[in-house]
């Protein structure tokens, strides 16, 4: 059992920063690729980014190319994503997910495919 913790949400406004961390305990997050989703209200949980287990593979929606990035540290059993030039639209829960069943270089989109979750961590920007 994963247990996961986000941490670093917040009120920013349109343009700001904000980073993310998932704070794992219970075991070691090496054997898992590991994933960010959002769920806005009203809408379903959608993929944001994730890494594959061995870190060298990362994905992004194309929401946020090009203003978020992911990364992994195993040594701190953590994973965070960097938030830049933050707009309304991302205004979202974000949750942290990990995934066991994928391959080693793997990255998986959708929320099935994931086996622990966070509870998440509110994101709000404001005009």
């Amino acid at each position: 059992q994963v247990h996961l913790v986000e941490l670093g949400g917040g009120l920013v406004q349109d343009g700001g920063s904000l980073r993310l961390t998932c704070q794992a305990s219970g075991r070691t997050i090496d054997n898992y690729a590991m994933g960010w989703f959002r769920q806005a209200p009203g809408k379903e949980r959608e993929f944001v980014a994730g890494v594959s287990r061995n870190g060298d593979d990362r994905v992004l929606a194309d929401s946020v190319k090009g203003r978020f990035t992911i990364s992994r540290d195993n040594v701190k059993n953590s994973v965070n994503l960097q938030m830049n030039n933050l707009n309304l639209e991302d205004t979202a829960i974000y949750y942290c997910a990990a995934d066991f069943r994928s391959g080693w270089f793997d990255v998986a989109k959708t929320p099935r495919n994931y086996d622990f979750w966070g509870l998440g961590t509110q994101v709000t920007v404001s005009s």
